[in-house]
């Protein structure tokens, strides 16, 4: 049987352990992290994650979600913070980040001398910067970066990385300004695994109330709600379609969309759930900001309406989805996501009987990038 070496001692292919780095801003970085942790267990690796926010003190989720939000909600802000910041990874951002390494890797260093992990998967910027000033400590250790963006920014590319997985080709070439040796592979991003087995639409509309030759949308702005979803699926109900209306975590919105609900029935609010592959099985389409959920609509085979909501590297993602295909894109106002939900919804193509996607084609891609770095 072949075996690996790490400082740990001597350790059999069965026995191989991946530490996943995340970061709780958002969900779509333990969604990607959650994706990859269950592909590599499926493989016969033991998998741990870490949530490096949470690892750098209490408060600093929430002060960091905060900030945010708060950033996203002022017009202009995060874009010159993104574009003219961090995508070109001048002296602030790389103060920032010094700053949140200099706290976090006392705290993470203990973690991996007690038991060195033969593979690093960061799906968190913070996690790249941190594994890769530790990276020479562990000799047997690898090094993946991951990044679903369209346009990795500078804060993503470290010295150790043994591998970047990234999305598309132009993120291949954000990766090579900073790095221009660096080892990459382009990959389509994994999504957990109920996505892969999504219900027939007839038996998800059973389950959620919806008639089935009715029309349904699902919206949904990420885990904190950006944008006029409230509005949106209020003005979209009203025009005789029914909305699969998420409010994520933002408590607010959720008391907005059951109100809602209350006055127009074609509005199904939920708060925070679980059952996302189930409402975007019953819909015709989806209306959601850039990010994971646009590939798990792609997954199901549903198309999307994008809410042009998320600022910096929103922007990046919502122009790489339009280049995909099957994809439209609405400014934020509500009676414009209204006209472009109809235009969608008349002329979306019939929904395909089974995912576009299989478990199996990501697992042979994940095993494709284990092998070019050794493991």
């Amino acid at each position: 049987m072949t075996q690996l070496t790490s400082q740990a001692g001597i350790r059999t292919v069965s026995d191989r352990q991946a530490l996943l780095l995340s970061g709780s801003i958002g969900m779509g970085h333990d969604q990607l992290a959650e994706a990859c942790a269950t592909s590599l267990e499926s493989a016969g690796w033991s998998t741990r994650t870490i949530d490096l926010v949470r690892l750098l003190g209490t408060g600093v989720g929430a002060a960091s979600g905060a900030m945010m939000r708060g950033m996203l909600a002022m017009p202009g802000v995060f874009d010159a913070i993104h574009f003219s910041v961090l995508r070109t990874g001048n002296r602030f951002a790389e103060l920032g980040e010094a700053a949140s390494r200099y706290r976090l890797i006392p705290r993470l260093r203990p973690l991996l001398d007690a038991d060195p992990p033969d593979l690093a998967l960061s799906v968190f910027a913070t996690g790249a910067s941190a594994v890769g000033a530790l990276a020479s400590r562990y000799p047997g250790m690898r090094h993946i970066v991951f990044c679903t963006d369209a346009t990795p920014h500078r804060l993503w590319i470290y010295p150790g990385v043994d591998l970047y997985l990234v999305t598309s080709a132009v993120a291949e070439q954000a990766v090579r300004r900073f790095q221009p040796d660096a080892r990459i592979l382009v990959v389509h991003a994994p999504v957990r695994v109920a996505f892969y087995h999504p219900l027939s639409q007839s038996s998800a509309r059973s389950r959620v109330g919806v008639p089935e030759k009715e029309r349904c949308v699902l919206l949904m702005s990420g885990a904190w709600g950006i944008g006029p979803v409230a509005q949106a699926a209020r003005a979209i109900a009203d025009a005789g379609v029914h909305v699969l209306a998420v409010a994520g975590h933002n408590y607010r919105l959720e008391s907005k969309l059951r109100a809602a609900a209350r006055q127009q029935p074609l509005v199904h609010p939920y708060g925070f759930c679980d059952r996302i592959p189930e409402l975007m099985a019953a819909c015709d389409l989806v209306i959601t900001s850039s990010g994971d959920t646009c590939t798990e609509a792609r997954v199901i085979g549903r198309p999307l309406l994008l809410l042009d909501v998320v600022q910096g590297h929103g922007r990046d993602n919502v122009q790489h989805e339009l280049e995909l295909g099957d994809a439209a894109v609405s400014s934020a106002r509500a009676s414009d996501v209204v006209r472009s939900a109809l235009a969608a919804l008349d002329h979306a193509r019939p929904i395909p009987v089974t995912p576009t996607m299989s478990a199996a084609e990501w697992e042979g891609t994940l095993a494709t990038a284990l092998d070019m770095v050794g493991l």
